[in-house]
């Protein structure tokens, strides 16, 4: 054997790598001649955008509304629980658990009588002694220097007692304040309380202890910054109102199919604590309907309520729509009146049901009884009041394949058009004059697909472009815009009376809390459903407040706040079409779950453009999406408009994409403004960017 062969196929392959290299750069160089262009053509108007598709949603879920939104510092203020010796509660990830009242002298003197309870099972009952004080305590309390809190406690005594409720903010006597309370009543009897703390602390402890003979019994408690609104956390409230939301959903979610609304109205300290069965936590019920409407008021936003069509009954549900809407001439609206508010509220959304699709839900059942119970439902909530617009709980084939749920149902992956595992459609088939909206949820998972060949969630190839995971909400929302143009054609009655979505809720679960990854994502999911505007009419985030970076004492919005606030306060109403020179790609994986057949996008690939104009037309805007890591150009002409040259440019692009904000520290993310001389013809967009335009008009 000679060495020739081998070094003429050396040869070979190095003029073929020649061959491929000069075509790779030819291909290269074609591309860099052939500019990304966009056109906005601002003579062709779409449906207006819906307010309500920056909307939030609110669920009695760890702490998400009674520590995140109420301003209540006391855990267990109520008393579900036993008193202990000392507070050991295990380390566990997820919310932090309810802190627990400890015991201040012997545990012995300490028993739950649960012959004159306050409210719920039981109450604390302190045997006295005349020498030493006995009593209850609550650590991990935080104050702030020169604050005032105030508060009120509930007790009945047998005999002479002194009462004394401190507040203490540090280990030395002169570190803390102290109310002296004489308890001359047999019965129960509410007590106020006002402190200021002298000091920072997170640690403060209250404490309720006694002297005297005879026995003293704690009904309720309850410590709040004196400066809260409407029994709301002032900082919280202030962020979330610089959002203008447009509506709010409450109270679940999966919550809400294991609630009764009886138990949350009313006097505060006497609603009864529960375990609630869905969370496995305890539920004081201090934020109920009541409460929520009056968050709504101080937020400017409309309420929207959904009932429990789990565990409840539409008679329920009717009442609930009396309590909040009728007139005091009505049962329930004479209820609300005697709970201190007369004027009806006049709630216009109502949700029947959350997720009822979902085998998790309590009060699950198969499509063919569900719809039934809906128009049930439908039926006694306007019989209630006529002018309501109900919201049915929907699942198109994306949900139902994605959850599983069409193959628990049916043994299919994807469900058969109008089958048993086909919840909206079936809804449509069955229920459509007993709605006027559908409500859709979805959520992407930050390191996981659905894959519609397995059947299975499965891990995300770690090579997936960057464009590829921001495109994802965007898809389910292309997806949910596929599957109802099909519905059209199968359902002709659909066409007589369209019914527009509610996303009610929509997230990207398992990204990294408070970072900026999920941000242009979110402006992604918001470019589809402007592209949409006539079938999108309102999107519920899960959760209002993780557009919030808290402490147990201050709030500021988070990257994605600042996304919200940037859309909502500076984007136009009015979309237009913007078409271009680069298609988005083809989806990188099989049709269904998650997957449309064509992938969201606007034709600017690997840019995502939107246009509206204003409500007046005086301005046109425009946003411009980067998802991925590296700079990015784009050409962008102007048709049907005549600009005036100048305008503004707001622009979130941080750093890094893992850039945060946190509370009490410097944010690596700000919303940057600037003004603009002339046309942006040419925009050149930094990584994983999204910039908003506000361009006058002649």
């Amino acid at each position: 054997m000679t060495a020739h062969p081998p070094r003429a196929t050396s040869l070979v392959s190095a003029a073929v790598v020649c061959v491929l290299l000069s075509l790779v750069g030819a291909s290269a160089a074609r591309a860099q001649a052939t500019r990304l262009e966009a056109a906005i053509h601002a003579d062709q108007a779409h449906a207006p955008i819906s307010p309500y598709l920056y909307g939030m949603f609110l669920e009695h879920i760890g702490g998400i509304v009674n520590r995140g939104l109420w301003a209540e510092m006391l855990d267990d203020r109520k008393f579900y629980y036993l008193i202990v010796v000392t507070e050991s509660l295990p380390a566990r990830p997820g919310p932090a658990p309810a802190r627990r009242w400890t015991a201040v002298g012997p545990i012995t003197a300490i028993g739950m009588d649960s012959v004159r309870a306050f409210v719920g099972a039981h109450s604390p009952r302190i045997t006295l002694d005349a020498a030493e004080p006995r009593g209850i305590r609550q650590a991990g309390v935080a104050v702030e220097r020169g604050k005032s809190y105030v508060g009120r406690v509930v007790l009945a005594a047998d005999g002479n007692t002194r009462v004394t409720v401190t507040l203490a903010w540090g280990a030395n006597p002169g570190d803390r304040q102290t109310d002296t309370i004489d308890v001359l009543s047999h019965d129960y009897v509410t007590y106020p309380l006002i402190f200021t703390a002298g000091a920072d602390a997170e640690d403060a402890q209250l404490a309720i202890t006694a002297t005297g003979d005879g026995s003293v019994r704690v009904g309720a408690a309850s410590l709040m910054p004196a400066d809260n609104v409407g029994g709301f956390r002032r900082e919280v409230v202030a962020a979330l109102a610089s959002l203008h939301s447009g509506v709010y959903r409450f109270p679940g979610g999966n919550f809400v199919s294991a609630h009764d609304w009886r138990n949350a109205i009313g006097d505060r300290d006497q609603r009864p604590p529960i375990l609630d069965p869905v969370w496995h936590a305890v539920q004081p019920n201090d934020v109920g309907t009541d409460e929520f409407l009056t968050l709504c008021g101080l937020l400017g936003v409309e309420p929207y309520i959904t009932v429990n069509a789990g565990l409840g009954d539409e008679r329920s549900a009717a009442d609930l729509v009396e309590y909040t809407n009728a007139s005091v001439l009505t049962p329930m609206g004479r209820l609300r009146a005697a709970n201190g508010h007369p004027e009806p509220y006049h709630v216009k959304f109502w949700g029947v049901g959350n997720e009822a699709w979902g085998s998790w839900q309590f009060g699950a059942m198969s499509l063919d009884q569900f719809v039934v119970k809906h128009n049930r439902f439908a039926d006694a909530m306007r019989a209630a009041d006529s002018t309501i617009v109900l919201i049915a709980s929907g699942a198109m084939p994306d949900a139902m394949t994605g959850s599983a749920e069409s193959q628990k149902r049916t043994g299919k992956i994807i469900p058969d058009d109008l089958g048993p595992a086909d919840w909206t459609g079936g809804l449509f088939l069955h229920s459509l004059d007993h709605m006027d909206m559908i409500s859709e949820h979805y959520y992407s998972y930050g390191n996981r697909r659905f894959d519609v060949t397995t059947g299975r969630s499965v891990p995300l190839d770690p090579d997936e472009p960057l464009v590829d995971w921001m495109r994802r909400p965007a898809n389910h929302v292309k997806s949910k815009a596929e599957a109802y143009e099909h519905y059209l054609e199968l359902i002709p009655a659909l066409r007589a009376k369209p019914v527009s979505i509610a996303m009610d809720e929509w997230a990207y679960a398992g990204a990294p809390p408070n970072g900026f990854k999920v941000v242009p994502a979110y402006a992604w999911a918001f470019h589809e459903m402007f592209r949409h505007s006539q079938l999108y009419q309102m999107a519920n985030f899960t959760f209002a407040t993780s557009l919030l970076s808290e402490s147990r004492t201050a709030a500021v919005l988070d990257p994605a706040g600042l996304l919200f606030k940037l859309y909502r306060d500076h984007f136009g109403t009015i979309p237009v079409t913007v078409t271009g020179n680069a298609p988005q790609p083809a989806p990188r994986y099989p049709p269904g779950g998650e997957e449309p057949k064509v992938n969201a996008g606007s034709p600017t690939y690997p840019l995502d453009v939107a246009a509206a104009w204003t409500d007046d037309r005086t301005a046109l805007t425009v946003a411009v999406i980067n998802p991925t890591e590296s700079e990015q150009t784009i050409d962008l002409s102007f048709q049907g408009v005549r600009l005036a040259g100048g305008g503004t440019r707001w622009r979130l692009a941080p750093e890094h994409l893992d850039a945060r904000i946190v509370v009490g520290e410097a944010p690596e993310v700000r919303l940057e403004e600037e003004p603009v001389t002339s046309v942006p013809t040419r925009a050149t967009l930094r990584p994983f960017s999204v910039t908003v335009y506000r361009l006058a008009v002649r």
